[in-house]
């Protein structure tokens, strides 16, 4: 069957250029591949400079600017306007926007054409998680604006945003089925899960570290943002249980934090446990650099904490160390016990000092196992999770959505 080109208008939360990978490359490289061009909408705000290729761009308004959380769905909604003046698109798309999932609803309402949403991240439970913290603190006037936030939120994504999506792409199955749960539709919805560039993580092309400072000790590795949200801190118990019965341990933290505040607490956090020869603060490196230090790693740590914000996530992590043969542990919110269980490539262990911290330990000393395990993984990422193969399904997922455009 022929099939025509398809242009998809994409409103996005995260700043333009993109540099998410799951925007990069999967609409960048990927749907280009299967004839499906995408205009992305959004606000500036990245330090990115490559050109957007994949189809136009079109970003209004800047989200370092004080008015983004309230003008970002009128900036959206001028984006559109540009990006229709340019071609009609088939499909108008929006990913972890409330206010703008309404935007374009009524848009793809007005040109006739489907309206899919894209959550990532359950945006209305992080607003509420966010509440209850203010609460723990006091009732005042930012309690109450949090809680209208929250509460508003609510009522848009899921009675307004929701209900009118043709199609909803979620972030994993632990999602689809907790958005099923709400009386979503599991019909109406494709898990999407994180992925990873194969060729960018083939271990063969990445140079190792050249840090004296690894020389001659056990480097277990992290690689991602550091906060006191994630419970950042118990990379620091793990490595107090290790530190004891195996003193040349060294945890790699290739990673920045989101603030310098976030930053100085994990400085602070390392010294008062006296941990400074046992963990590497590398702050923010460039993506090269980090898996430079990674693949001088014998084990990957991928904890994330439970509960509703991150049990439904994809974490890319574990797929990564995965990709680039570590052996790792990583402890169970369902997407990682899935990728355990089915790569067969790491151990799973609940996100609590003493049991990580034995998994790690018997990784680093059954060097047999450890082996086993750096042999399944890249053959796991590569016939899973790279974005070759989550693009097909991607452009499967279109093509039944808009069946009527490729029609001869």
């Amino acid at each position: 069957m022929h099939r025509k080109p398809l242009s998809i208008a994409f409103i996005i939360r995260d700043p333009l250029p993109p540099i998410r990978a799951d925007v990069l490359t999967l609409f960048g490289v990927e749907m280009p591949r299967y004839g499906v061009a995408t205009s992305l909408v959004g606000q500036s705000g990245s330090d990115a400079q490559a050109p957007w290729q994949a189809g136009g761009m079109y970003p209004v308004g800047s989200l370092k600017s004080r008015f983004a959380s309230i003008a970002s769905p009128l900036w959206d909604l001028l984006g559109l306007v540009r990006a229709w003046r340019r071609a009609r698109p088939d499909c108008i798309q929006v990913r972890d926007k409330i206010a703008s999932g309404l935007v374009g609803r009524m848009a793809a309402a007005v040109l006739d054409v489907p309206f899919v949403y894209w959550m990532s991240f359950p945006i209305v439970e992080g607003f509420e998680v966010r509440r209850d913290e203010i609460g723990r603190r006091g009732k005042g006037l930012k309690w109450l604006a949090h809680a209208l936030r929250a509460a508003a939120s609510r009522f848009v994504i899921y009675r307004l945003v929701l209900p009118g999506a043709r199609h909803i792409f979620v972030q994993s199955d632990a999602m689809a089925a907790w958005l099923a749960a709400q009386g979503v539709d599991r019909q109406r919805m494709t898990a999407v899960p994180m992925g990873v560039d194969a060729e960018l993580f083939d271990r063969s092309h990445i140079e190792p570290a050249r840090d004296a400072r690894l020389d001659g000790r056990r480097v277990i590795i992290y690689l991602g943002r550091i906060a006191q949200s994630r419970k950042s801190g118990f990379l620091l118990d793990v490595v107090e249980e290790l530190r004891s019965s195996m003193p040349e341990v060294l945890l790699v933290i290739a990673g920045d934090a989101p603030s310098r505040d976030e930053m100085a607490w994990m400085r602070a956090e390392i010294a008062r446990r006296g941990l400074e020869r046992h963990v590497l603060l590398t702050g923010w490196l460039p993506q090269r650099s980090a898996l430079g230090y990674a693949v001088r790693a014998e084990v990957g740590l991928s904890p994330i904490p439970r509960g509703t914000l991150f049990d439904v996530a994809s974490p890319t992590k574990l797929v990564e160390y995965l990709a680039l043969g570590i052996p790792s542990v990583a402890n169970d919110i369902p997407d990682q016990r899935l990728v355990i269980d089915e790569s067969r490539a790491g151990l799973c262990a609940p996100m609590e000092a003493a049991p990580f911290a034995a998994a790690v330990r018997r990784l680093l000393d059954e060097r047999g196992l450890a082996e086993e395990f750096a042999q399944r993984g890249p053959a796991y990422v590569k016939s899973h999770r790279t974005y070759a193969i989550l693009g097909r399904i991607v452009a499967e997922t279109y093509t039944n959505i808009l069946h009527d455009k490729y029609k001869k």
